[in-house]
């Protein structure tokens, strides 16, 4: 695949713009198996976290990112549980800035468990 299709370049850039294809090329039984459970959910964020900080990533980029794929799951996914259900609406609730902290904030939840 070329590299104008991923969301991190060769040279570690990330364009967080892409976040969208990216998640839109992903068969849905792979969706299923991320989202199936929280922990799984967690996982999935957890081992992305850790590839953008091993490519030089810092908070602010993870929470961009982590706010990209949030409001791509909020807009085009139905929540699987009780815990993706309520970020959901606590993601539909909130303006820019508020869901911008949410982001932060799942970034730092999932950096703590790792």
């Amino acid at each position: 695949m070329e590299e104008n299709n991923h969301m991190v370049h060769q040279n570690g850039d990330v364009d967080t713009n892409k976040v969208e294809n990216v998640m839109g090329r992903m068969s849905s039984e792979r969706k299923d198996d991320i989202l199936q459970n929280f922990n799984s959910f967690k996982n999935y964020l957890g081992d992305k976290m850790e590839l953008g900080q091993k490519l030089g990533m810092n908070e602010e980029m993870l929470a961009k990112t982590a706010e990209k794929v949030a409001g791509y799951l909020a807009a085009n996914e139905e929540p699987r549980n009780r815990e993706e259900y309520l970020l959901q609406q606590l993601w539909l609730s909130g303006e820019q800035d508020q869901r911008h902290q949410l982001a932060h904030l799942l970034v730092r939840m999932v950096q703590k468990e790792q």
